[in-house]
């Protein structure tokens, strides 16, 4: 193997196949495996037949962990990270600990793959030249703000939205940026797969109808 310290290797966001022969191959190299959820992670490589040390790392413990995994590193071990689902540090734990391997002269190396909002952008229908990705909007404080700011943005808005609170962004958004073209994805890559496609109303109206499951990336068109 290189002189890589950590490997960002990115996951499946539904079937098990969305995963590269290089990711298979490094997984299977290193001699740690940073997990979000080990339980969940476990799954993934026992499907794979990859038997390695598994280490928890989330958003909750990173910041009591980091300096240890970089002594670690620097006494030669090789880690790969990996996040629930899709690439580490998009929208989730990642960010802190390339940042400070790079600080110590560590080397990082993230793998290409899967990646939620790609394909949900490409499927939209929407320009996809210039885009903007916002993951997921504050919960209360900035979220005005951001949206403010959001309703003067001249490319593809992308955002993250968990299914409690799908209908409430929808409005949000309709209220501060007008009746804009839309798109909504939910459950990429998994069996029930769907791709709504209209404007806020009529998003609006369909998912108050049939009633809102499953993870969401929310398209939604610039300020022409």
């Amino acid at each position: 193997m290189s002189e890589v310290s950590l490997f960002l290797v990115p996951t499946p966001i539904g079937n098990l196949e969305d995963i590269t022969l290089r990711a298979l191959r490094v997984l299977s190299e290193v001699d740690v495996i940073l997990a979000e959820d080990t339980r969940t992670s476990g799954k993934l490589l026992k499907h794979h037949n990859i038997t390695k040390p598994l280490q928890s790392y989330h958003i909750f413990n990173e910041h009591k962990t980091v300096e240890q995994l970089i002594g670690r590193m620097e006494a030669g071990e090789k880690f790969a990270l990996i996040s629930d689902a899709g690439t580490p540090s998009i929208s989730d734990p990642g960010f802190l600990l390339v940042r400070e391997l790079l600080k110590a002269g560590l080397e990082v190396n993230c793998l290409p793959g899967a990646t939620a909002f790609v394909p949900a952008l490409v499927n939209s229908g929407l320009p996809s030249d210039r885009f903007v990705f916002e993951g997921f909007l504050p919960h209360k404080k900035g979220r005005q703000t951001r949206l403010l700011k959001l309703a003067e943005e001249e490319r593809t808005i992308i955002l993250y939205e968990s299914p409690h609170r799908l209908i409430k962004c929808l409005e949000q958004l309709k209220e501060h940026l007008g009746d804009r073209k839309a798109s909504v994805s939910r459950e990429i890559s998994k069996m029930f797969e769907e791709t709504v496609r209209g404007s806020l109303s009529e998003l609006i109206a369909h998912f108050t109808a049939k009633g809102v499951k499953g993870e969401f990336v929310v398209l939604v068109e610039g300020k022409t």
